[in-house]
């Protein structure tokens, strides 16, 4: 697809009424307080079904050179690169029960990767790893994350099962102290927060939730001993009953399939149809991927990267709907293009659009056989407004006798719930079980949200000092008042759609400091006027992406509704130009983060 693709204005016109007014159809004035955090609301519903009973131990009160809060990617990247710097003594921190993260949690039928394995999955080249499918099973994927922590000797020093409930610097001892759940109380030198974007499990806060007597779980809490089966189907536990799955999302357009196959009935309860384009997944081999080469697995990812981040490649070597539909991430993503005619490209940009989302609705009319259905499958909004999801069963369900789709786009979602199921306008649907697919509370970690308090010098909260001074950091990793401690995630930094690259490039650049700091016996710490000159590179060329996200269905991309607010969040130039910056700079003299340290 290119920006060629013709679209009149008068069908332009009316694309532009129908998704302004699908959109108000759904928009909620409570935006994103219509969900519930799980834990918080319904403890149970975060429990670890997966791990075994947490043995005994003595609370640690030793010292370590880096504790690392969080085991999945993020975390074990981190690990893996200190390792290569040459650090010894790394603890990682994790609540469930091994290394994985958000392939530890979700193990749900039919759960895959939507980014292709070959770059998906990190480390390749390190591990000589070659994927089995094009788009990985989770449970591939999750064992590939033990792979990269046992080859690094991760596993010695981790505590699974356990959460940190508090990181506070101590002056004296120059360290931090880290306290657990558990009991621990131990020092590290540095700590790293690896908390990711997907771990704040949510409910819709649906009136009467907590009267339903029907079995209830949450898909990152797969409860196989109700349904049988594993992630590959084989649910015989939900023979003959009726079950009804929340959400219509990523997961819920992997889940209901395998549903479908299984339940006596299902009844899939959407607000917002997910656009739905081929998944076309397949076993692979290594000669497929030019395995056999050094270095392949790197040459592979960083060509999706460029391609997603509007870089110019010679060779599209992934060759999927990702890179084919790449132009229009631009509003997903931080502005990679500058054109000097702004109304011109913006034009072009939204025929494109149209053409794509034509194409996508068109697969809906064409694969179910229910009119009627098939209208309520079709998404009405712009490509970048929710994530593009992919798979070549999920529309096909909706052809079988014992699926219903119910569409609660007029009630705002399921209106309430009864002791026996769930009501949508003037119909009650009985229920045996009750699926909620609804996902996580992006971007909200421990830290953020306050139930893991950071104290850095002088004793100072980082949550009490962002709400104060706004976000401030050195390339997203550093804060001046909170020596040694480095963040990995996207903020004000640049993100992608394959996160494990970016937080590949996040650990590299984290343990780069933390070697430098170690070299040169000095602390972590960027300067105030570091900081300013980072919020001015960033907000220097902010794209103007506001207006577009304000006219989005809602979705958690928006504040459900709310808008995306344009401003100094992500560096704006996308991923491929920001790992440069950060390597050109790794190589200067890093003064402006680099303190003596204090004698103790």
């Amino acid at each position: 697809m290119t920006y060629s693709d013709a679209t009149s204005p008068e069908e332009l016109a009316e694309l532009r009424r129908r998704y302004r007014a699908e959109r108000e159809r759904r928009v909620r004035p409570d935006g994103a307080r219509q969900y519930l955090a799980a834990d918080a609301a319904f403890g149970y519903y975060a429990e670890d079904p997966y791990a075994e009973t947490p043995r005994e131990r003595h609370p640690l009160r030793d010292r370590v050179d880096v504790a690392v809060v969080g085991g999945g990617f993020g975390g074990i990247l981190a690990g893996a690169r200190l390792r290569q710097q040459g650090v010894g003594r790394v603890r990682i921190v994790e609540k469930g029960g091994d290394f994985g993260g958000t392939w530890y949690w979700n193990r749900y039928p039919g759960i895959h990767c939507d980014v292709e394995s070959h770059v998906y999955l990190p480390l390749l080249d390190e591990t000589g790893y070659v994927p089995e499918w094009k788009y990985s099973p989770g449970e591939e994927i999750r064992r590939h994350a033990v792979r990269v922590a046992e080859k690094f000797d991760l596993r010695a020093d981790a505590l699974f099962s356990t959460s940190v409930t508090s990181l506070t610097w101590e002056e004296t001892a120059q360290a931090w102290i880290v306290t657990t759940n558990r009991g621990d109380r131990f020092h590290a030198t540095y700590v790293m927060t690896a908390t990711g974007t997907l771990t704040e499990l949510k409910l819709p806060g649906i009136p009467g939730i907590e009267r339903f007597k029907g079995h209830t779980f949450h898909t990152s809490r797969w409860d196989y001993g109700y349904t049988g089966g594993t992630p590959d189907g084989g649910l015989t536990g939900l023979a003959g009953k009726r079950v009804g799955v929340v959400g219509t999302g990523a997961t819920g357009v992997q889940v209901v399939p395998k549903l479908a196959e299984d339940a006596g009935h299902l009844y899939v309860f959407q607000r917002t149809p997910s656009s739905v384009d081929v998944r076309a997944n397949r076993r692979t081999t290594a000669q497929d991927v030019g395995a056999d080469r050094e270095g392949w697995a790197r040459e592979r990812r960083d060509n999706f990267l460029r391609i997603v981040s509007g870089e110019p490649v010679e060779e599209d070597l992934v060759a999927d709907r990702w890179t084919a539909s790449a132009g229009l991430l631009e509003k997903l993503l931080p502005s990679f293009r500058r054109p000097e005619d702004r109304r011109a490209f913006e034009a072009a940009y939204e025929a494109a659009d149209a053409a794509k989302m034509n194409e996508v609705r068109a697969r809906v009319e064409r694969i179910v056989a229910d009119a009627d259905t098939a209208e309520k499958l079709k998404p009405w909004y712009r490509y970048a407004c929710k994530r593009p999801t992919f798979s070549d069963t999920y529309l096909q369900a909706f052809n079988r006798a014992n699926v219903t789709l119910v569409d609660t786009a007029d009630t705002h979602g399921i209106e309430r719930m009864t002791e026996h199921g769930v009501v949508v306008g003037d119909t009650e649907y009985e229920l045996d079980c009750l699926i909620f697919a609804t996902g996580f509370s992006v971007g909200v970690s421990g830290v953020h949200s306050g139930k893991l308090p950071v104290r850095g010098r002088d004793g100072v909260e980082l949550l009490a000092a962002l709400r104060q001074r706004g976000p401030r950091s050195l390339h997203g990793f550093t804060r001046n008042g909170f020596p040694n401690l480095l963040q990995l995630g996207a903020g004000q930094s640049a993100s992608s759609v394959n996160f494990t690259h970016v937080l590949d490039e996040h650990a590299v650049h984290a343990a780069a400091l933390v070697a430098a700091a170690e070299a040169g016996d000095a602390v972590i710490e960027p300067s105030r006027e570091a900081e300013d000159a980072w919020l001015a590179v960033m907000a220097e060329d902010a794209p103007d992406h506001e207006w577009f996200h304000a006219e989005c269905t809602p979705g958690y991309y928006n504040g459900e509704g709310r808008g995306r607010p344009n401003g100094p969040h992500a560096y704006p130039h996308g991923a491929v130009a920001f790992h440069g910056l950060l390597e050109r700079w790794r190589e200067g003299s890093m003064d402006d983060v680099l303190k003596a340290r204090r004698a103790s």
